[in-house]
């Protein structure tokens, strides 16, 4: 199943009454205000998902910033978003889909086929001068099922050796990537031997999905060919979701793992290296056990 969905193609499946299920994943890391933006105004009948809570379980913090909720806590939530077996869901944010790729993944990886992201989210919407609306939807608890493991996910052993045996793509910003800065995490740097794709690099100016022929040479660039294992990890399993969706676009299938940099650098037996190569220096664990510098950095980018 392609993973994007553009602006006309669903307002033509709306206008054509088809059951569709909207769900807005308003989030961004030091905007605690999700909420309150999507009551102020979201596309007609999206219902709200949490992030933090709902897309996240706190209570195994040894797992990084954001780890995977329990397949029961995800599919209590999934009905109380309304979705019933056989739906068709779309999900849109407000920053490139950045945040609700991860919602795009966890669906897709609980056995969901017609999940697709609204390609260029909110902002692609609200240009096609398309009806908003505000306050909170509340729907019809839904009756679906989920299962879990239909999408390759790594765990931090699988990660220690991924680049030996395939290509581990970081799709943090660069100066996170080589160590420079380090806003969240307790360590800075990269997984040795991964090879850095920031993920602002899938997108346009206007925040949509490159072309699949473009995603296709971006990745090739990067080293990704037909046959070669594919991973994908960031600060904490969010934008990492993004990169797979682009991959999927460019026609290659990654895994995700969900853990991520937070995971990672929070276990000090694990090895991290800085620097602009795979390798980099200071591989040994602890190596590079001090931040950087506790600010995003030039541009401000942040890789969840």
């Amino acid at each position: 199943m392609k993973p994007l969905i553009d602006v006309p193609e669903l307002e033509a499946r709306l206008a054509a009454g088809y059951r569709t299920v909207l769900l807005d994943v308003r989030w961004a890391l030091g905007d605690p205000h999700g909420h309150e933006h999507y009551l102020a105004e979201h596309l007609p009948g999206a219902v709200f998902v949490d992030l933090a809570t709902e897309l996240s379980d706190s209570s195994v913090p040894d797992r990084g910033r954001h780890p995977l909720p329990a397949r029961e806590q995800f599919q209590e939530s999934a009905q109380r978003w309304g979705i019933r077996n056989g739906d068709v869901v779309v999900a849109y944010d407000d920053s490139a889909n950045m945040a609700v790729a991860r919602l795009w993944w966890m669906l897709r990886d609980a056995g969901l086929a017609a999940v697709y992201l609204l390609d260029g989210g909110l902002a692609a919407w609200r240009a096609a001068g398309l009806p908003l609306e505000s306050g909170p939807v509340q729907p019809s608890p839904g009756d679906v099922e989920l299962g879990s493991g239909h999408m390759p996910a790594l765990d931090a052993g699988a990660a220690a050796g991924w680049a030996h045996s395939g290509l581990l793509l970081d799709a943090r910003a660069g100066e996170r990537y080589r160590g420079e800065v380090e806003p969240v995490d307790p360590r800075a740097g990269h997984i040795p031997g991964a090879v850095s794709a920031p993920t602002a690099g899938n997108v346009d100016n206007a925040g949509r999905f490159l072309p699949p022929g473009q995603l296709r040479r971006r990745f090739a660039d990067l080293g990704v060919q037909d046959g070669t294992p594919v991973a994908v990890y960031c600060g904490s399993g969010v934008t990492a979701a993004h990169e797979v969706a682009a991959l999927e676009v460019a026609g290659f299938r990654a895994a995700l793992y969900p853990g991520s940099f937070s995971e990672w650098s929070n276990r000090p037996e694990l090895p991290v290296a800085i620097g602009a190569e795979p390798g980099g220096v200071g591989s040994d664990p602890g190596d590079a056990g001090t931040p950087a510098g506790k600010s995003a950095g030039a541009g401000g980018s942040v890789a969840l």
